[in-house]
């Protein structure tokens, strides 16, 4: 570490990123060998990652998509949500899945999160249910799986579809079930901050194989047999459009890295792991809740190593302690201004900043650390240390 940094302040010798992917020599000749293939788009390579992507999770059909949030858009169709019905998920998450309810001509409902690990809390998912509620999007923050139990007995209760957003949750795991294999649909992202990536992309698992195949149909047009179907040796140019789709799918030069990144993913996650155990140790005593989200039922993915700041101990705010993070070359990050702060959210359904108060409370004070599988011991020693630093130098 350098001697001075900001107010004399300990800093790293060179920039911690918050994220660096991993990304080698098998992901460029998995690459290369699509590219000298002659076949780019939706293809063998796509449907053999969809296989190994379902064996990993443990279920039944996965479907790859180019997006997360084409994965959350598809689930909804497929389970009938649309105009004039409602769907309860989390504020405290990324706009896509506000938005992807909103595209179908539904209204997102929103409950507020259970402040120990920053999920939807059921409780407040039951408060919200009508008559009009369709469908529940719990979202696995930073990769600590949502209480899967409560959330699967109200749907059943009340005849609820259950979507997971697992957009961070790849490799978790709750009640000895995989994250993928426990819920009708799962939606999962490998944009590139993800515990895997294909640059971008996403995939859906469902356990159903009659929604499996409407998903595929939906994500290509809605047309009746894919690209390689058509074209390949074995098929044939006729095809029909039995529903207007959208191009969502999936191609090969994605889905090569994808399947080189998948065989890694349990190492990295456990790497992930390590790095998460150092940082509860080092930051203990500190002023602040660490969001780890490990018990005896649930295992994270470990995509975020989230710190909920007490304000009220420090004469800054956590954007300032953030800002000094940075300029002691630490890369840090914040999940998430809650989506009923935004504008649109706002003004389109009249949201008031206090009507989630746990999901406010956690958008004025966390901050995410950085985390990933290459960062060394080190690395994270010098950010924890700089983290320490800093709160010491604002304590109120």
């Amino acid at each position: 570490m350098a001697s001075r940094g900001l107010h004399g302040l300990p800093a790293a010798e060179e920039y911690i990123p918050f994220h660096r992917p991993i990304l080698g020599d098998e992901e460029e000749r998995a690459v290369l060998e699509v590219l000298r293939s002659g076949w780019l788009t939706r293809g063998e390579v796509t449907a053999d990652f969809e296989r190994m992507f379902a064996a990993h999770v443990g279920s039944h059909h996965a479907v790859g998509l180019n997006s997360c949030s084409a994965a959350l858009h598809l689930a909804l169709l497929a389970a009938g949500v649309g105009a004039g019905d409602e769907v309860i998920t989390t504020p405290y998450t990324f706009a896509a899945t506000a938005n992807t309810i909103i595209h179908t001509g539904a209204r997102p409902v929103f409950a507020d999160i259970d402040p120990a690990s920053l999920n939807i809390d059921p409780e407040e998912i039951a408060a919200r249910i009508t008559e009009r509620t369709k469908a529940v999007i719990p979202v696995h923050f930073g990769g600590i799986p949502c209480d899967m139990d409560r959330i699967g007995s109200l749907a059943t209760e009340y005849g609820l579809t259950v979507i997971e957003d697992a957009a961070h949750a790849l490799g978790a795991s709750y009640g000895g079930k995989m994250i993928g294999s426990i819920s009708p649909f799962t939606a999962f992202s490998f944009y590139a901050t993800k515990n895997i990536t294909t640059g971008e992309g996403g995939m859906l698992t469902t356990n159903d194989s009659e929604l499996a195949d409407m998903v595929r149909v939906l994500s290509l047009h809605g047309m009746s047999s894919d690209a390689w179907k058509r074209y390949s040796r074995e098929g044939h140019s006729y095809y029909e459009v039995v529903v207007p789709g959208f191009k969502y799918n999936m191609f090969d030069i994605q889905a090569a890295i994808g399947c080189v990144q998948l065989g890694r993913e349990s190492q990295m996650r456990e790497r992930r792991s390590e790095i998460a155990a150092m940082y509860g140790s080092m930051l203990a005593g500190l002023p602040l809740a660490r969001i780890d989200g490990s018990r005896d039922d649930r295992e994270p993915a470990h995509h975020l190593y989230v710190v909920v700041l007490d304000l009220d101990s420090l004469s800054v705010s956590r954007d300032q302690v953030a800002q000094a993070m940075e300029s002691l070359n630490v890369g840090v990050s914040v999940h998430f201004r809650s989506l009923h702060l935004h504008p649109y959210y706002r003004e389109t359904f009249g949201f008031a900043p206090g009507d989630f108060p746990n999901a406010l409370k956690a958008a004025d004070a966390a901050l995410s650390l950085p985390i990933y599988p290459s960062m060394s011991d080190d690395d994270a020693a010098v950010a924890a240390t700089v983290l320490k630093s800093v709160l010491e130098r604002f304590s109120s």
